[in-house]
């Protein structure tokens, strides 16, 4: 099993070391990491290029948007599974890879697995903000406001060939209009596997201020109307409240 890891990066000289180490250090997998980078004007690409071979695939040019660059990487996956790492988010174990592919070997009719992630503070990552647990996989808690977690999300490749890739018509939701399309239009079948994989630095798009909280609860309604789906109005009212018991007390 090979598995293609895709990082969409933009001036993130301060936090792409970090990512990329936790990919590169994954243990007893064959990996393609591929990183597509928006034409970053700082020593972002200097550090990629120290890399060397290491890393399969590299582009860097002008985008719109971070769905548009990981449209890029699906385009250019040549894995058997398929997962994507923002270059602020990292891997915080080293079998994280090995138990997905164990777990796909369990489970030989499942179109993907997730797990856990936590939410850490920008300047101290020991310190944890938010603790998203995913819980077990069942398509109707879509209607209830639930997602699994995408940066712990692994998809096999033919997932995407099927249900196609991000609607670049969302600027903060296409990782949410994916999934909803994907479990609940096209009806994959996905497995829980639980335990924290990622960490993920606090600051996040759809989160950064009140109008684009607001903007992302409009594009979660408009996920559910793309997708010709009922039930939007109420996901997209629960799915705020369900952040709220996840963070740190």
């Amino acid at each position: 099993m090979k598995f293609s890891i895709i990082t969409a990066c933009y001036n993130s000289e301060k936090t792409i070391a970090d990512c990329l180490n936790s990919i590169l250090a994954q243990t007893g997998v064959l990996v393609e990491l591929i990183i597509i980078d928006g034409a970053s004007n700082d020593k972002t690409l200097d550090i990629i290029k120290s890399y060397g071979s290491k890393i399969s695939k590299v582009i860097s040019e002008r985008d719109n948007g971070i769905y548009d660059a990981m449209n890029k990487g699906l385009s250019l996956a040549t894995g058997d599974v398929i997962g994507i790492l923002n270059s602020d988010d990292y891997y915080c174990r080293t079998d994280v890879l090995a138990r997905v592919q164990q777990g796909l070997a369990q489970h030989p009719d499942a179109d993907g697995v997730y797990s856990d992630i936590v939410y850490v503070d920008q300047a101290n990552n020991e310190k944890v903000v938010r603790t998203w647990i995913a819980g077990s996989f069942n398509s109707r808690k879509f209607y209830y406001g639930w997602m699994p977690p995408h940066p712990g999300v692994f998809l096999k490749k033919e997932v995407y060939r099927q249900v196609g890739y991000f609607n670049l018509q969302l600027k903060s939701a296409a990782d949410y209009e994916f999934l909803l399309r994907a479990c609940l239009k096209f009806d994959k079948k996905l497995v829980y596997l639980p335990g924290i994989v990622v960490n993920m630095r606090v600051g996040g798009m759809s989160n950064a201020s009140l109008k684009n909280r607001l903007r992302a609860n409009a594009e979660d309604r408009l996920a559910w109307k793309l997708n010709r789906l009922r039930g939007g109005l109420l996901a997209s009212l629960l799915k705020p409240f369900r952040k709220i018991v996840q963070f740190k007390r």
